[in-house]
């Protein structure tokens, strides 16, 4: 059955109630609290209205208090500056007066640089090898978790097409690295600054569950309880995220509590356009 897909541009769309001051909603108000991406990109969004010519190449966030979905969420910007070649932005993200989400943004007017590398994308098989049809047809079907499965529903802003699927039944992956595709589910307007805000969106989808990859379990089996702490993003190269973008993750390290974790996100021709990374509060629960 063909997708039709939400449009994720209308998710993100903040309206202006005053001078650098917006409001947003939250799409799931059914949902125990607001999705931390959503934020993200709501935020960026936010920024990105007040800055003209530039845009982003990297975000820093930390989460304050889980936001209620019931409520709008209430984004202030502040110009700390426009210098020639930068602005900075400080964004608050409020609910009933409080602030749930403080995050910097960083704008760049572009220009050429002497130095040009970036990592090698990882060789995996490309987004139409795990199609859902394909995956109905794999051994391990019948035992994968809903939650993977709801992965292929028609509504979601974001498909995804996770590449580990074993994991999700007890399979470990020892050197903890894994990989999924991802694209905005509807097709996107031709402006830059959606793009990297829908990005941001997608980048906190299932990141921190890269630190239960070693064990051989994940962050929706029901036993642990996990939350993210911070959020940071760099914005490399031109993307569209309503291409096929392959996001390969790991996680470094876990320890007293927290798990730190990693990504990096190609296009399908190898070229890296972000990187990203987060720690989050990852304990078992007693």
């Amino acid at each position: 059955m063909q997708k039709s897909g939400i449009d994720l541009s209308a998710i993100l769309d903040v309206g202006s109630i005053g001078i650098d001051q917006f409001r947003g909603n939250s799409p799931s108000a059914s949902d125990q609290r607001v999705f931390g991406g959503l934020v993200i990109g709501q935020a960026m969004f936010a920024a990105c209205r007040t800055v003209k010519a530039r845009l982003p190449h990297s975000l820093h966030c930390y989460f304050i208090h889980s936001g209620d979905p019931q409520v709008p969420l209430i984004y202030k910007v502040e110009r700390l500056r426009d210098g020639k070649s930068y602005s900075t932005r400080r964004v608050t993200a409020l609910q009933r007066g409080t602030a749930i989400v403080s995050m910097i943004v960083s704008f760049h007017r572009g220009e050429e640089g002497a130095f040009e590398h970036q990592e090698i994308m990882p060789e995996v098989p490309g987004p139409e090898h795990f199609a859902a049809e394909e995956l109905s047809r794999h051994s391990l079907y019948p035992d994968l978790p809903e939650i993977v499965r709801r992965y292929y529903e028609p509504d979601r802003p974001v498909e995804l097409r996770p590449i580990e699927i074993g994991r999700y039944v007890g399979q470990k992956v020892e050197d903890g690295r894994v990989h999924m595709w991802m694209k905005a589910a509807a097709k996107l307007p031709d402006d830059p600054a959606l793009h990297i805000c829908a990005l941001a969106y997608a980048s906190d989808l299932s990141l921190l569950d890269a630190v239960m990859a070693r064990y051989g379990r994940t962050l929706f089996d029901g036993r642990i309880l996990s939350g993210s702490l911070d959020h940071a993003m760099w914005f490399h190269r031109p993307f569209r995220a309503d291409d096929w973008l392959l996001y390969a993750k790991d996680s470094p390290s876990a320890q007293s509590g927290r798990g730190h974790a990693r990504g990096l996100i190609f296009r399908r021709d190898g070229t890296l356009v972000a990187s990203v990374a987060q720690e989050g509060s990852v304990r078992e629960r007693r």
